[in-house]
């Protein structure tokens, strides 16, 4: 019988390398590793081959990348539909070792290619190895969330993106060294990318089982319908399509880079085929950096309040890139280390490092928000959907790119473009999908204003409605709250607070409910509830804060009896919270004097925290055993 996992009886692990010792994650991490690093050791020493080493007329170097580029794209539009459908329809450790089989398969067949320095046979393996891509493609993203927790998403993604920029460097490193020994050049290539799919498959056999999502799925082999049927299935949902649309800006903005390295180490930076090996040496460092760091950043949430500040990140250092490579003291093939000689390249690696390190910290809460918020019956063919955009757009990146360069644009004024269009399309998605935006504002004012702790925090629900039920300490109280769930949460809050500058708008972008008091305006307070109980009736978070109103002298005050109302229409759970330490700070009111008067009252990055309690029945609630259990979590800080 084939082993399965149970997150529940797992263990909490330190840290997201942790995972690396765990059979639930190692074999499948190691499985995608090998299988990037020969896709890219494959097609690397084949280019090196056709430009340097034959003379092939029909095509001519200058042509080689590109076609090499477009076979290995292909099947991501013709197939990853299918891929999506088998992938929901199988288990997933079967769909691994089948692409697996097919890796040896096609190996065997490129082997004899190079061996017998064969440009259609491996032309023709490189559309294979696209087809191989484009089946791993779904069931790769599709088995994170079924074998990690939520709170590992982050981690096991960053891990994931993190293996796979350093196997592609990897590989490419090896392709190039291997296919340029003289004599054995060829032979030595075939016989790493057989040992590699041989490893890949070996390693596979020791992934457990993760079942079929959607065993009753019947597949549908027209790929130009299912096509457009995934596309439609991601459009469903919102939030995730423009995530995926913002994945595949993502690989737009990473291929304009990626394509111009050798020519850009070339022409404009005046250096050797080292040059151009240093720069993507760097890129996936920085790539795979920002992935790792994304976990420490986000306190182990899917925290996709990082997503814009990736953004800003992408664009700030590719505008710099554009400035810092302008008027580069001219020179003639410069080595390695003339090239990393001279003080004005510096400004152009550390540009090139933050830019990728930032693309990290973009992309991966974006797939984790994808993973976590899609339904896994069919989440594989969201993840196919996706594969299918990123295709497009960087297909589409090709074209500008190529067109812009054929209009006399130089590179570094492409880079300057992207890097425009960069901060505009973000911006345009961060509008169109809010909870981007008030989540990196939720975490810049938890990380940057206040050194924020969140204790209990496995009592917020991951999935389902409930109330959360919170003192009111501050106008940024809601603003701590999203800091510290990982799903959205809907609040209800006095009506007066909506006209304070700048917060007032930030609420209303949130959708927050405003409550005026029964007697001021009973038609708002009765639309109020209604919008409580939709909330709640949804399946989603509604956050309260019971006092019906910000203290003003530190203490917790009285509870009213709302909270029996939204019980009575949505009896949902009801989580107690307790804010502690942010009484006195600058968004607070204080005893003498109101609050934002004294930006430095309690000095910087002051230490506040919030205290989660296990949520209460509606049975055992009452507003005064709500705010009894809110007190006992006031009283706990530490």
């Amino acid at each position: 019988m084939q082993e399965t996992i149970d997150l529940a009886a797992g263990p909490q692990h330190p840290n997201q390398f942790a995972l690396l010792r765990q059979r639930r994650f190692a074999p499948f991490f190691w499985t995608q590793f090998a299988g990037a690093a020969n896709d890219n050791l494959f097609k690397f020493a084949f280019t090196v081959m056709v430009t340097y080493q034959l003379s092939v007329g029909w095509l001519p170097p200058k042509m080689a990348g590109l076609v090499i580029g477009a076979l290995f794209i292909l099947p991501f539009l013709l197939f990853s539909a299918t891929s999506g459908q088998l992938t929901d329809k199988w288990d997933k450790t079967r769909m691994f070792r089948f692409v697996k089989n097919l890796e040896i398969g096609i190996m065997l067949l490129a082997a004899w290619g190079f061996y017998a320095a064969n440009v259609p046979v491996l032309l023709g393996c490189t559309f294979l190895m696209g087809l191989h891509s484009t089946l791993f493609g779904p069931v790769k993203f599709a088995y994170l969330p079924q074998v990690l927790r939520s709170s590992e998403l982050t981690g096991g993604n960053g891990m994931v993106e993190m293996g796979t920029f350093v196997a592609i460097l990897l590989g490419n490193v090896a392709g190039g060294l291997l296919v340029a020994v003289p004599e054995i050049g060829h032979l030595q290539v075939a016989i790493a990318c057989v040992a590699l799919a041989v490893v890949g498959r070996v390693v596979a056999q020791f992934i457990p089982s993760a079942p079929a999502t959607d065993p009753g799925l019947v597949v549908n082999w027209n790929p130009v319908t299912e096509t457009w049927r995934n596309l439609r299935l991601a459009h469903g949902n919102l939030v995730v399509f423009r995530s995926l649309l913002g994945i595949s800006w993502m690989w737009f903005f990473g291929a304009v880079f990626l394509s111009q390295f050798p020519s850009f180490a070339k022409e404009v930076l005046h250096g050797d085929e080292q040059v151009a090996s240093l720069l993507l040496v760097v890129f996936s460092i920085g790539i795979g950096t920002g992935s790792l760091l994304c976990e420490v950043l986000s306190r182990r949430h899917v925290e996709i309040g990082l997503v814009p500040l990736g953004a800003i990140g992408m664009s700030v250092f590719a505008i710099d890139l554009y400035f810092a490579s302008r008027g580069l003291p001219p020179a003639d093939g410069l080595h390695l280390l003339a090239f990393v000689s001279q003080p004005a390249h510096w400004r152009v690696i550390a540009d090139l490092a933050l830019l990728s390190l930032f693309a990290g910290l973009y992309s991966v809460p974006m797939y984790a928000l994808i993973q976590m918020r899609s339904q896994p019956t069919h989440r594989a063919r969201i993840i196919a959907a996706n594969n299918i955009l990123n295709a497009l757009f960087m297909i589409a990146s090709s074209v500008i790119a190529g067109a812009l360069l054929g209009a006399g644009a130089s590179i570094p004024q492409i880079f300057l473009c992207v890097g425009i269009a960069n901060a505009v399309v973000a911006g345009y998605i961060f509008l169109l999908v809010p909870e981007y935006l008030l989540r990196f504002v939720a975490w810049m004012v938890s990380h940057i204003v206040y050194r924020f702790k969140v204790r209990g925090d496995e009592h917020i629900p991951v999935e389902g409605a409930a109330i959360l039920a919170c003192n009111h300490v501050s106008f940024v109280d809601a603003v701590l709250l999203m800091a510290a769930s990982p799903r959205p949460i809907v609040f209800l809050m006095d009506h007066r607070i909506f006209r304070v500058p700048v917060l007032g708008w930030l609420f209303r972008l949130a959708k927050a409910i405003p409550i005026a008091p029964r007697a001021e305006d009973p038609v708002a307070y009765e639309a109020a509830f209604a919008a409580a109980a939709k909330v709640l009736q949804d399946g989603n978070l509604l956050g309260i804060f019971p006092e019906g109103g910000i203290t003003r002298d530190g203490t917790l005050q009285p509870f009213k009896g709302g909270i029996m109302k939204i019980l009575e229409t949505a009896p949902v759970p009801v989580v107690p919270m307790a804010l502690t330490n942010l009484w006195g700070s600058y968004f607070s009111r204080v005893e003498q004097g109101g609050a934002m008067v004294r930006p430095f009252r309690r000095g910087v990055f002051n230490r506040v925290g919030l205290n989660v309690g296990a949520a209460m029945t509606v049975a055992e609630t009452t507003p005064e055993a709500l705010r009894a259990r809110v007190d006992t979590l006031l009283r706990a800080r530490t």
